[in-house]
């Protein structure tokens, strides 16, 4: 790699470097104990150590090469390189591209100038290829170049930033660097010849997290997989947390939220993640928190200024914050004043000739605001008035699915088009991801809200030995602003706080409410009693200054044992709500939100998973630690694809809605990946095909993707299935379905396929249309030409169907001669490499030989005149069928190759034959440790991944 010169001491240098090659002008050199006998000892270790802990390019690039200038000793660095090879490319370039010119330049000064100028000219071209877009490029390309030798990671990961800090392993911290990339933590470490290395997936992250206690001031904690890994010393550590914050919650949304990534076109090309891209979105996002904007508005821009208050009459020092359609100002303290000016209710924004620096913005409502001592005045008034005129004639296309149980309270209050509006306000901005199909964010306010109770009810927290409880009994709380508990007169109250002051109103009235029964709650025994307890308190809140009609209103209804409990008016229990908890800010909230949507979503997919397994685990006889091993192998695999593969469909499958034995589906391509890591047979030289064929056997829909309980009992007759089903999977796999119609993609449409993709899908059966098996069923039907439908008739049709699906080994097709000698020669592949090799061959060709005499011999007595001694002398000579003999055998007269093609064997004679050799016998029932191979597996799932 080029590096922009700079100038090293040569004296200091030569004690951690060494000279390999040199000329007039340029020196190679080669770091201190790398690929030296026994590692360098005592001094290559220290050399090491140092280079981690000052983040030296060294330690991932021993060499490097310097551009000396005669008679001195200062030298420029100029090149590095991982390897030997990687050097001598740059070192011979020099020679051939830079030595004949420097030849001819009079002066040092001159040679010097020239050199720099050509290095910064080819590092100018490789940028135009890099993703090194931070402020310090040339820092970030060797940090770049460090990440791709640590990790081995594949060429599209994303490096986005990277930090010095302290990596906590037990009670030791390991001083090192974290890197943050697009989907990976990673994180490495060198002392002393100890070299530590983690790498941790995004979407497998639980809880992030600031920590402190007596050991570790202030750190940050990421658990991932059940374990906690500490990271301590960061030189800004807030700033730090906020990025790993986001990327986590990137990573979630792209691959399990696939609602909320559909509608956020930021994330649509992880490759363009930027450190100051981040940060200008926590900025945005935090924007939008503190003052309930629309996800959408951007913040701009930033003005200290002073706004006058008219009811108190005096200056506020706070900012102007200013968006795509809105100017806002807070107060310095967050409490004091806020103001939000949509730019569409703008009217007229003057300035004053006054030294006030004054900016005066007139809205619709005959009110305006007057920011002073604000800096550049002048050209702000001019930016705010041309938004302005662009606001007046932007036009908001907002569309929604949600109709729910607020709809008849906004229409009783508002025009129907209005109370749309605001139910699309509710559902797209004040509860995001409430409404959707598993309801994410209505779960993670409540994760949210169980928060706030540790924290500021704790007494009612160590009553209470669950704190799922308060989740079950707050969700229709949220789900419907208490409109679905409190008397109508009373919630419509409810509903304006919320439309003021949005989830946290909602929040601070929950805590105020179990505040209110804290007593109550405190001497419940059980959950059915503290549920009662709330019921009462709801019912017997009432509202004093209700328009409503006192026949009409909820609470005057109420039985004479409930009217005995004391009323609490609804204003009441707001205000204590907002004198007890209105310290709790919108930042916060936000914060909260993000860090919690971590885990719940997490929760939803080990739910999904434990589902899984619990149900695949009643056909297969693998363990439940092996099905759980293998359920991530496969989970991995399908995000893996995902992670570099911007165009990949494979997510578009997952829908949530599904099943979940159907969520998450593999395709061809993928299942081939996987059957090489994990197959007992992925040895054979023909794995692609019985990778592929497979494939084709377990997708018995045709729809081109496999679930993991069609993957998993694949995989459970390969390790624990008997003789008989190991090999009736062999047989099966050689007989493809009778295919009724061809289905592949059209390559001159730019689908392009692999040859093993195009060989299935040539192959692939497609089931005819609806209608037609409609129509095949009315011709069929007992109730032809009638109006009637025998309902009977068609459920006793039904089952016999689905009798004929059960497997019977008599029900199998019979083998033909072509398929008969393919499976032959990959029995053969089987056993190559196997101790008991030559025995195996020879049990086979004895089986083989076996098995055409027996054919030939039915023959015979059915038609003397046919003979079966070309096919005898294809496959038995030499012990077995060879390629070249099988080939040429195929290659007949097409007449006599239809002859032969007529006879076939049944999967009961192939059976039979087998079990008379003991060795075939011993070899496909000799256990093999599944166990074993799955940790391989999950230690080489990612290097596969690794460009070579």
């Amino acid at each position: 790699m080029w590096l922009k010169p700079e100038e090293v001491l040569l004296k200091n240098a030569l004690k951690l470097w060494l000279m390999e090659r040199s000329n007039d002008y340029f020196v190679l050199q080669r770091r201190r104990g790398y690929q030296e006998e026994g590692g360098g000892g005592l001094t290559g270790l220290l050399v090491g150590t140092l280079d981690s802990v000052l983040d030296s390019t060294a330690k991932v690039a021993p060499f490097r090469i310097l551009h000396q200038t005669p008679d001195s000793q200062v030298y420029l660095s100029i090149a590095c390189g991982a390897n030997r090879e990687e050097i001598t490319k740059h070192w011979e370039w020099l020679e051939q591209n830079i030595m004949k010119t420097l030849s001819v330049f009079d002066s040092n000064e001159d040679i010097t100038n020239f050199v720099q100028g050509k290095i910064r000219g080819l590092i100018a071209e490789e940028g135009k290829h890099s993703f090194a877009k931070e402020d310090d490029p040339e820092k970030f390309r060797e940090a770049l170049l460090k990440f791709e030798k640590c990790f081995g990671l594949p060429e599209q990961e994303k490096l986005v930033t990277y930090y010095s800090c302290s990596y906590w392993k037990g009670r030791v911290p390991c001083q090192g660097w974290l890197y943050l990339s697009t989907n990976f933590l990673s994180f490495y470490s060198f002392l002393l010849g100890s070299e530590i290395k983690l790498i941790i997936s995004w979407d497998a992250v639980s809880k992030l997290e600031k920590t402190s206690n007596v050991i570790l001031t202030e750190s940050i904690c990421v658990c991932s997989q059940g374990e906690n890994h500490y990271f301590s010393m960061f030189l800004h550590i807030n700033q730090t947390y906020l990025l790993m914050e986001q990327l986590a919650s990137y990573a979630i949304k792209r691959i399990f939220d696939k609602e909320t990534f559909d509608n956020d076109p930021v994330l649509d090309d992880p490759l363009q993640i930027t450190k100051r891209g981040l940060e200008n979105r926590a900025h945005s996002e935090q924007f939008n928190a503190f003052f309930r904007l629309p996800k959408e508005e951007t913040l701009k821009e930033v003005h200290e200024c002073f706004l006058w208050v008219p009811f108190s009459h005096f200056n506020t020092h706070g900012k102007m914050c200013i968006s795509e359609n809105y100017i806002c100002f807070a107060s310095q303290d967050g409490n004091l004043c806020s103001v939000i000016i949509p730019l569409r209710e703008v009217l007229a924004i003057d300035k004053t000739n006054d030294s006030s620096k004054s900016v005066i913005i007139s809205i619709k409502g005959k009110t305006a605001f007057r920011f002073s001592e604000v800096k550049e005045f002048e050209q702000l008034v001019a930016k705010l008035r041309l938004k302005c005129g662009a606001a007046s004639t932007q036009y908001h296309d907002i569309s929604t699915e949600a109709m729910n149980i607020l709809t008849s309270v906004l229409l009783l209050y508002a025009k129907e088009e209005e109370a749309f509006w605001l139910l699309v306000a509710v559902c797209e901005r004040m509860l995001p991801d409430y409404f959707n199909r598993r309801i994410i964010g209505a779960l993670v306010d409540q994760a949210v809200f169980e928060e706030l109770i540790r924290d500021h009810l704790p007494q009612l927290t160590e009553h209470m030995t669950d704190m799922t409880f308060f989740s079950s009994v707050s969700l229709s709380w949220f789900l419907t602003l208490f409109i679905s508990v409190l008397p109508i007169e009373s919630a419509v109250n409810v509903v304006d706080c919320f439309f003021y002051d949005g989830i946290k109103a909602i929040l601070q009235l929950g805590l105020a409410i179990l505040d209110y029964n804290l007593d109550k709650l405190l001497a419940c025994k059980d959950d059915a009693e503290a549920v009662t307890a709330l019921n009462r308190f709801f019912d017997n809140v009432t509202n004093k200054d209700s328009p409503l009609p006192s026949s009409v209103q909820q609470g005057s209804n109420v039985s004479d044992e409930k009217s005995s409990h004391i009323r609490v008016d609804i204003t009441d229990l707001i205000r204590e709500s907002n004198e007890k908890y209105g310290n709790i800010r919108c930042e916060d909230i936000h914060g909260m939100r993000c860090r919690n949507r971590l885990y719940v979503i997490q929760t939803l997919e080990e739910t999904t998973k434990q589902n899984v397994l619990r149900v695949v685990s009643q056909d297969v006889k693998l363990s439940l630690h092996e099905l759980d091993e293998l359920y991530v192998i496969f989970k991995r695999e399908l995000f893996f694809s995902y992670y570099w593969c911007l165009s990949s469909p494979v997510l578009k499958h997952h829908d949530p809605s599904l099943p979940y034995l159907e969520q998450y589906q593999i395709d061809c391509q993928q299942f081939r990946v996987l059957y090489h890591l994990l197959s007992p047979w992925a040895h054979s030289a023909n794995r692609d095909s019985l990778a592929l064929w497979t494939f084709r056997l377990l997708d018995e829909n045709s729809d081109c993707l496999v679930n993991f309980k069609e993957f998993a009992s694949a995989i459970d007759i390969m390790y624990n299935g008997s003789f008989t089903e190991k090999l009736k999977l062999l047989f099966k796999l050689h007989i493809p379905p009778a295919y009724t119609e061809v289905k592949y993609k059209d390559p001159s449409k730019g689908d392009e396929l692999s040859k093993e993709e195009l060989l299935y899908f040539s192959q692939l059966h497609v089931s005819k249309p609806v209608k037609e098996k409609e129509t095949e069923s009315a011709k069929n039907s007992p109730e032809k030409g009638k109006g009637k439908v025998d309902i009977q008739a068609y459920l006793s049709q039904w089952q016999d169907e689905l009798l004929k699906k059960e497997e019977n080994i008599k029900d199998l097709p019979r083998m033909n001669q072509s398929q008969f000698i393919q499976f032959s020669k990959t029995l053969y592949n089987l056993f190559h490499g196997d101790p008991e090799e030559e025995s195996l061959y020879q049990a086979i060709a004895i089986v083989t030989s076996l098995l055409l005499r027996m054919e030939e011999v039915g023959r015979k007595l059915h038609s003397p005149t046919s003979s079966t001694k070309g096919l005898s002398g294809a496959v038995c000579a030499s012990g077995g069928p060879s390629e070249g003999q099988t080939e040429s055998h195929l290659k007949k007269d097409p007449s006599s190759l239809r002859e032969e093609l007529q006879w076939s064997f049944a999967f009961e004679q192939i059976l039979a034959s087998l079990l008379n050799e003991p060795a075939l016998v011993k070899f496909f029932e000799k256990p093999i440790d599944l166990k074993a191979k799955l940790a391989n597996a999950k230690t080489s799932q990612l290097s596969s991944r690794t460009k070579k």
